[in-house]
C-alpha cells in the first residue's frame, strides 16, 4: 500500500471518529460520545501502523508512553470538570492544555 493511501485511510478513520463523537455529544449522549472517543480502536490502529513501520520495540515504547502520560491526561479532564462551569470553555481548555503540556514536558524530558 502506498504511503499516500495510508495517510488517506488514517485521515478517514480519524475524521469518522471525530464526526461520531461530535454527533452524539451534541445530542446529549455524552457517555456514548465518550465511549466512542475512548474506544481503543484509535490506539489499536496507532499500534498497528507503528508496528508495520518499525516493529515491536517502538510499539512497546509507545504503550509505555501512554501509561506514563495517562495520569496527566486525567488531570486535564479534572481541570475541565472543575473550570468549565466557572471560567467557560476556552479558559478551561486553555488552562487544562497548559497544565497538560507543562507536566508532560517535565515527565518526558526530566524523568
Amino acid at each position: 500500500m502506498g504511503k499516500g493511501l495510508k495517510f488517506i485511510i488514517y485521515f478517514i478513520i480519524g475524521g469518522s471518529i471525530l464526526t461520531l463523537v461530535t454527533y452524539y455529544g451534541t445530542r446529549d449522549k455524552g457517555i456514548l460520545a465518550a465511549f466512542i472517543a475512548m474506544f481503543p480502536i484509535v490506539t489499536a490502529m496507532s499500534i498497528i501502523t507503528i508496528y508495520s513501520q518499525t516493529g515491536s520495540l517502538p510499539v512497546l515504547n509507545y504503550v509505555k508512553g501512554l501509561l506514563i502520560l495517562t495520569p496527566v491526561w486525567i488531570l486535564f479532564l479534572f481541570c475541565l470538570v472543575y473550570l468549565l462551569p466557572r471560567l467557560g470553555l476556552f479558559a478551561a481548555l486553555g488552562i487544562g492544555i497548559i497544565i497538560y503540556l507543562i507536566l508532560s514536558i517535565y515527565i518526558i524530558y526530566y524523568l
